[in-house]
């Protein structure tokens, strides 16, 4: 009897406890639920600015200096140049000292975002004389029924589509040269045909000549000279005569 209260104690904690668990965990389903939904009221409300131009020398912590003046930034994002896009030749100082080309600012309030896009745009960026970018202009605009998570999607586009450009890139220059080497293999093969020949030809004109050179002498036996200086020819006896023709 005591062994199956106690099985029942433990089973009913048990059970109890898995209430206890589900209730937490709805209960944090729902808070993470309450949390979403203010932080996407949160983002209705904000507005992004976005500056075509980045004077040189700024950088996001000098940008938020400025800019906070007017109102509450959450974020702010610097895209650095792009000097591959660059031709060389035209990039002047300004540009070698610049940091950023672009940017994009989050307010908290988009109707401060937007008066502060219609109040800067165009104007002098001004603040201490021995600023670099003092005589600069503000080139902002306020972007209308953009959001934050909008600028993700188009920088990540972008980068999906600058890695595709890369990889064509490299894939024509691997093909470019694989072509240059299949040249350079065909070039050297075709020498070193042209090479064997050339050695054939000079062998077998070098043994031509040697053949023309080569002169044979044979031995032959000197004419006998006789008393009267000229030349001996040799008489047949009478009996070798009478042998051949048969004579008497």
């Amino acid at each position: 009897m005591k062994v199956s209260e106690e099985e029942g104690e433990i089973n009913a904690t048990t059970t109890a406890s898995n209430v206890e668990n589900t209730k937490l965990k709805s209960k944090s389903k729902k808070m993470k639920k309450k949390q979403l939904v203010k932080e996407a009221e949160k983002a209705d409300k904000r507005g992004v600015c976005y500056l075509s131009r980045i004077p040189p020398h700024m950088d996001h912590v000098k940008l938020r200096h400025i800019l906070s003046q007017f109102g509450d930034i959450q974020r702010i994002f610097l895209a650095p140049p792009d000097y591959a896009a660059e031709v060389p030749s035209k990039r002047s100082r300004g540009s070698r000292d610049q940091l950023f080309a672009e940017g994009w600012v989050e307010f908290a309030n988009k109707s401060v975002a937007k008066r502060v896009a219609n109040m800067l745009n165009g104007e002098q960026i001004g603040g201490k004389k021995r600023s670099s970018f003092y005589y600069d202009l503000w080139n902002i605009k306020y972007l209308s029924k953009f959001k934050w998570d909008d600028l993700t999607e188009e920088l990540a586009l972008k980068r999906a589509i600058k890695e595709q450009k890369l990889r064509l890139e490299l894939s024509a220059a691997k093909k470019e040269r694989d072509s240059y080497l299949s040249k350079v293999d065909q070039s050297r093969a075709l020498d070193a045909i042209e090479e064997r020949l050339k050695k054939k030809q000079k062998v077998e004109q070098d043994s031509v000549v040697q053949v023309a050179k080569v002169i044979r002498h044979f031995p032959q036996t000197k004419p006998i000279i006789a008393a009267n200086g000229k030349e001996s020819k040799a008489e047949l006896s009478n009996d070798i005569l009478d042998a051949v023709f048969g004579g008497s």
